[in-house]
């Protein structure tokens, strides 16, 4: 899905910007032209920033590592962890990347209520539940993953 979309957005945006600009007289102004290819650009860029490469379990915290900064989910309060495949399965996105390098973002679905996403693979997911939240995540190996931070 990421290659596909990446490759989407660059295609367009070299169409966009290969197309000449439309004269002054009419048709679409060069900077609604020039900024939709920017805008599409500046997708794939925000994208991947926003990628997920791993998480770290440390005594008081699970750390999401992005791109440039790491997101901390804090172990207090977790109730659970459990290893749940397909968890997003029917979600829908409320606000976020939904696919584009990661899946990242505020969700929902009938099963999990409202939850936030930092996955990369939809099937192994593990499912983080506070008592006012619940978070998924996507651990390369989801069983280890949990034994770790509820053992």
């Amino acid at each position: 899905m990421s290659l596909l979309s990446v490759m989407v957005c660059v295609v367009a945006s070299v169409s966009l910007w290969m197309i000449p600009h439309p004269p002054a007289s009419g048709g679409i102004p060069f900077f609604l032209h020039d900024g939709a290819a920017g805008l599409l650009l500046t997708l794939v860029f925000g994208a991947v920033l926003f990628t997920i490469r791993a998480y770290t379990i440390t005594p008081d915290a699970i750390l999401v590592h992005r791109l440039l900064w790491d997101t901390r989910l804090p172990r207090e309060g977790l109730l659970s962890a459990t290893r749940e495949t397909q968890a997003m399965e029917g979600s829908l996105k409320l606000f976020g990347n939904g696919g584009m390098f990661s899946f990242t973002g505020w969700f929902w679905s009938k099963r999990l209520g409202r939850f936030r996403a930092y996955a990369t693979n939809l099937n192994c997911t593990v499912v983080l539940r506070w008592e006012k939240r619940t978070a998924v995540v996507s651990p390369d190996n989801a069983e280890e993953f949990v034994r770790e931070l509820m053992g």
